[in-house]
């Protein structure tokens, strides 16, 4: 990075290398002008299948795709690795953490949005939830382990802590996740384990509005309702969730044991909308204009999760498609200003939403290219083909595609693997301390050794 002006051609600065900022880069390839995209991870992530990383049906590989490889083919794009922390928006200067600073004629911001807990930031060690494929391993780690550790628990007592796994939030994330652990409970793991039942466990949705997916149109709130409760799925509607503590939640007037607590309830745009210092609404995103520009400020973009756009009277849904919309749009936008014409306004095209359930269930809504609701089997068919479609790269599509037909027909999930601590929150020995396989011999001679623990036993304390 440089602090002077190196480039006769316009510089393009984009942060955040998310849906809208690799659309951004790829439309700007014919454009003159110079495109550098800053992220601080080296690599796109396709985060509608994060649960399923974090389900262990999918490797993160199978999601992600290095920056460089996917725009290596743009000869006047650069990919840096680093994170904005000021704006100098006199002198058109970014400061990043490294140190280094650059300079812009055009600035984009795409930096996306984290997990909200409503103010209580203490829930989210607690209760992680799902926008990185460090969260999705991360989640992945506690499911896995507390079947290791109910396992184990049997061994050592005959008696394990009750597997509860308790979603909070029942927008398309909570729905997914809840649907794919029973999936994997009920019929992945059943051959898996010697002393436990893993059909046995309890999957928990807690959602403080009176419908799951309350964004969706009713027909198809009722429906994803019904494939979730013939999963297996415990959904509990109208109840909001008062506190998360280790081992449990408070919903209403009842605590709830919980292995695992997931979050999915609230998102928050990225914390460089503030540091922007322009006007945003409670969430944190940017107030945009037509243009998807600040007010007063032509120079600067702002889109995907970041933008505060309205269309109807409505703000536009933070999801990929209009952020991938947004991102085309900004690259028309900046070819026009160098043809001296004026700028096009921002139209949503809203083509639908569609969310799995599970195995052969799911619900969608289609605008385009015809108007429909339609759920169950016809619904998944759906989702699989679009979400196949738009994954960056052949070898992605390839490799998600063959682990759907493998699972499908086998009843078999990979990449089970288990990385850090192998401690959970909420769980201990019979001693008090907590628990951590291989903290403690196993005893096979006390009372509820392997030899005295009924097979599939699906006792709790």
């Amino acid at each position: 990075m440089a602090t002077e002006e190196t480039h006769r051609r316009p510089r393009v600065l984009i942060l955040g290398g998310g849906f809208a900022g690799t659309h951004a880069a790829k439309a700007l390839a014919k454009v003159p002008v110079d495109v550098t995209l800053v992220d601080r991870r080296n690599h796109f992530t396709f985060q509608p299948l994060l649960y399923q990383v974090g389900l262990a049906v999918l490797s993160p590989a199978d999601i992600a795709s290095p920056l460089r490889t996917m725009l290596r083919g743009n000869s006047n794009t650069e990919v840096l690795m680093d994170e904005a922390i000021g704006f100098d928006l006199e002198h058109r200067r970014v400061s990043f953490r490294s140190g280094a600073e650059m300079k812009y004629d055009y600035l984009m911001l795409a930096t996306g949005a984290t997990h909200s807990y409503f103010g209580h930031d203490e829930w989210e060690p607690l209760a992680p939830g799902l926008k990185t494929i460090e969260d999705a391993i991360e989640i992945r780690r506690r499911i896995l382990l507390a079947f290791e550790l109910a396992e184990r628990e049997m061994l050592e007592r005959g008696s394990h802590h009750p597997l509860n796994f308790v979603i909070i939030g029942g927008g398309p994330t909570g729905v997914e996740l809840a649907g794919a652990i029973c999936d994997i409970t009920r019929r992945y793991m059943q051959r898996d384990f010697r002393h436990i039942d893993p059909a046995q466990a309890r999957v928990i949705l807690i959602e403080g509005e009176k419908r799951v997916l309350a964004n969706y149109p009713e027909d198809l709130s009722i429906k994803a309702e019904e494939q979730l409760k013939a999963l297996g799925v415990e959904v509990h509607g109208g109840m909001r969730v008062t506190d998360v503590q280790p081992g449990y939640v408070i919903a209403g007037e009842q605590r709830i044991e919980s292995a695992v607590t997931l979050w999915a309830a609230g998102v928050q745009a990225s914390g460089l909308g503030k540091v922007l210092g322009m006007p945003t609404d409670k969430r944190g995103c940017v107030l945009v204009n037509a243009t998807l520009n600040p007010e007063g400020h032509p120079e600067i973009f702002v889109c995907g999760d970041l933008a505060h756009f309205e269309q109807n009277g409505h703000q536009v849904p933070g999801v990929a498609q209009p952020a991938m919309q947004m991102g085309d749009h900004i690259a028309r936008m900046i070819a026009a200003d160098l043809n001296h014409q004026p700028r096009p306004p921002f139209h949503y095209f809203d083509k639908g939403d569609m969310a799995t359930i599970g195995r052969l269930a799911a619900v969608a809504k289609v605008e385009w290219p015809f108007k429909a609701h339609f759920s169950g089997f016809p619904a998944w068919i759906a989702w699989l083909i679009v979400h196949i479609y738009f994954l960056i790269g052949f070898r992605n599509r390839l490799a998600v595609l063959s682990q759907w037909v493998w699972s499908y027909f086998t009843f078999t999930y990979g990449v089970r693997l288990i990385y850090g601590s192998q401690a959970l929150p909420g769980w201990t020995n019979k001693d008090g301390v907590e628990t951590s396989p291989g903290a403690q011999p196993l005893d096979h001679t006390a009372p509820g050794s392997h030899t005295e623990v009924p097979a599939k036993s699906a006792a709790a304390d």
